[in-house]
């Protein structure tokens, strides 16, 4: 099942106007790209969306217009492959979790999720508030919904694995879950992220799920 949902994300057809032109072969490509990508990050924290070209992003990375021309046509491309990029993080990370979590109690699995996931979002909180300035820049309703019904997905498959668990209705509880992570998050984060909302929420987020789970079994 992990297998699964983690071919299913990486696998989604782009649409046309945003894939890219070409993928990564070698090291050097792939170094290339992350210098892009980093430069995307840094254009976009100085500067904003509204004033990021492909033009200043290759000036920042140190390539050629025509070397970003390479692998990325046009600013939304550039900006459609860093939000992917981010949901491909998130996902491995929390995809590296359930493995963990396999067989755990549901107590340990609610608090080892929640950790889980915000340890994925706030990796990089500087990188992260600007990927969600610029992920309002698309309509990301149907991956954001090929994504959530992949995490009650895997999220059901682990609850099932709990040696304690009681629950009738285990999609459900998955999918409450699910949404306890994504939206709590997403709140703190459109806030502004402050060090005490995020301290806040490291420590009660867990607790959330847990008391959810429990009330639940």
């Amino acid at each position: 099942m992990i297998l699964q949902f983690r071919n299913s994300h990486m696998n989604r057809r782009l649409p046309a106007l945003l894939q890219p032109r070409k993928s990564p072969r070698q090291a050097r490509s792939a170094a290339t790209i992350e210098a892009i990508h980093t430069a995307t990050i840094q254009v976009l924290l100085a500067d904003g969306v509204g004033k990021l070209t492909t033009t200043r992003v290759a000036e920042r990375a140190g390539v050629s217009v025509g070397t970003m021309y390479q692998y990325y046509p046009h600013k939304q491309a550039l900006l459609f492959a860093i939000v992917e990029r981010q949901l491909e993080t998130i996902m491995d990370t929390m995809m590296a979790a359930t493995e963990r979590l396999q067989g755990a109690d549901l107590a340990i699995l609610a608090e080892g999720l929640a950790t889980a996931w915000l340890d994925a979002k706030t990796a990089d909180i500087v990188s992260s508030r600007a990927i969600y300035a610029i992920a309002a820049e698309f309509d990301l309703g149907e991956h954001m919904a090929l994504a959530m019904s992949r995490m009650i997905e895997v999220i059901c498959g682990l609850i099932a694995t709990a040696p304690d668990t009681n629950l009738a209705d285990a999609e459900s509880a998955a999918f409450m879950v699910a949404v306890l992570l994504g939206g709590s998050v997403r709140v703190v984060m459109e806030a502004g992220a402050a060090e005490g909302d995020l301290a806040r929420l490291r420590r009660e987020l867990p607790r959330a799920c847990a008391a959810y789970l429990a009330a639940a079994n």
